[in-house]
């Protein structure tokens, strides 16, 4: 069966496998969807990640027994795309959390995307 949108599926996947405590989780492979991985383990929420043929095995990060990550949210989706300029990238969670920008330089942080002074679409909040 054809997944509509294969990045909220990949949120998913991982909101399901930090809530049973799993270890990792495997998930089909993209180009967004490994860009998306890298960023994470680049700021810290998960421990790593590694491409295999047809998966993207991430491996999860817990501290003191509990999840590191509360809460990923989609925001642009396939009904509704949300695009924002450099200027209007949001703080997530006051700053605690980041926001993942799909722009013409590629996938970027929000904070970076906001020093490289460049918009795009809003695709989730990770906190």
């Amino acid at each position: 069966m054809a997944v509509v949108d294969p990045v909220a599926d990949m949120l998913t996947r991982i909101r399901n496998a930090y809530g049973a405590y799993h270890n990792d989780v495997a998930i089909p492979t993209s180009k967004m969807k490994s860009s998306i991985a890298g960023i994470l383990k680049e700021e810290g929420y998960i421990t790593d990640y590694a491409v295999e043929d047809r998966d993207i095995s991430i491996t999860l990060k817990y501290v003191d027994g509990k999840p590191l990550v509360t809460g990923l949210k989609k925001v642009s989706k396939p009904g509704r795309r949300v695009y924002v300029g450099a200027s209007d990238i949001p703080r997530v969670q006051n700053g605690i959390g980041i926001c993942i920008v799909s722009t013409s330089k590629g996938l970027l942080e929000g904070a970076k995307a906001k020093e490289a002074n460049v918009g795009g679409e809003l695709l989730c909040e990770i906190w």
